[in-house]
């Protein structure tokens, strides 16, 4: 089948910034996005996702969206409910898996039910029920707000005097907090576009965890890709990481995080729907190990949107 031509897209959204703690980073991947449409020929715009964005996306005339979202009100559904309900195409998850996997609680509680596997955990909504939490889950353990992304909030706790601290730390992103036991290995994800999953990424951090300073400000945090395992190991994780990614009803693109524990075994994390997107982000990382450009990746995602549709 041909590849789309850029005039197939018609005049193209590219919803970027919103009002989530996710905001810099999004508006960051936004116009990274929108730079490589216009470099390929597509009548692209960015939309800053305010109060006003469906009034915005009504009269602008466009033909559908790219969602370059981070965080609430872009990954958790309600974006793709208002895309629905305009019938404007959209890329990425639909409102059903979106809500899932910004849910770090009920993702879970669905991989559990699929039989894969993710590291135990206990939900935490009073200070006073954290007790139980930590003789349920162990520690050390991390405490993270059900609902954000970039682990904003995200605290690894080695005693009971912390414990209370960093719920209170979580409270403050989200009323839900989820205590996780806390799996020493190494960290992987798995960049999913379409129905493949391309070369894992090895991550490693001189911090306690992977969290927001690591991610976005810290030089010294390692990315490997090539990941450095056999191939026959690198496949058995892209197999997990997609049957991860379709158990939650995920589609078009994502990236799927987990850790393999000191005995090898694997424990999923989470699912992103809207990973970043600058140059220096993890999809177009393992991209260019998979021989694409960061301009063909991001063709690649868009042209999901033609024949995605559904919740």
């Amino acid at each position: 089948m041909n590849s789309p031509a850029p005039r197939d897209f018609g005049k193209v959204a590219v919803l970027m910034g919103g009002r989530s703690a996710e905001r810099d980073i999004s508006l960051r991947s936004g116009g990274a996005v929108l730079a490589a449409l216009r470099r390929q020929g597509v009548d692209a715009h960015g939309v800053d996702a305010g109060a006003d964005v469906v009034a915005r996306l009504q009269a602008g005339g466009f033909a559908r969206a790219f969602i370059a979202l981070h965080g609430r009100g872009g990954e958790d559904g309600v974006i793709q409910g208002a895309l629905e309900t305009m019938g404007l195409p959209y890329t990425g998850s639909g409102v059903l898996a979106s809500a899932l996997s910004m849910d770090k609680l009920r993702s879970k509680r669905v991989w559990q039910g699929a039989g894969l596997p993710t590291p135990p955990c206990r939900p935490v909504t009073r200070e006073e029920d954290l007790d139980a939490a930590m003789e349920a889950v162990g520690l050390p353990l991390i405490v993270k707000p059900v609902h954000e992304g970039s682990s904003l909030g995200m605290t690894k706790v080695y005693s009971w005097e912390a414990l209370p601290e960093a719920w209170r730390a979580a409270r403050a992103y989200d009323a839900d907090v989820l205590v996780e036991q806390w799996i020493d290995g190494r960290e992987y994800t798995v960049a999913v576009i379409g129905d493949r999953a391309l070369p894992l990424i090895a991550i490693s951090t001189g911090r306690e965890f992977y969290d927001y300073t690591a991610k976005y400000d810290d030089d010294s945090t390692l990315f490997e890709c090539p990941c450095g395992l056999p191939a026959a190991r690198e496949a058995v994780l892209q197999a997990l990481a997609l049957e991860a990614f379709a158990a939650l009803g995920c589609r078009g693109w994502g990236r799927v995080d987990l850790i393999c524990d000191e005995d090898d075994e694997p424990w999923l994390i989470e699912v992103n729907t809207v990973p970043g997107m600058t140059d220096h982000s993890l999809v177009p990382m393992a991209a260019r190990a998979a021989g694409l450009s960061f301009d063909e990746v991001v063709m690649e995602v868009l042209a999901t949107s033609l024949h995605e549709s559904g919740t």
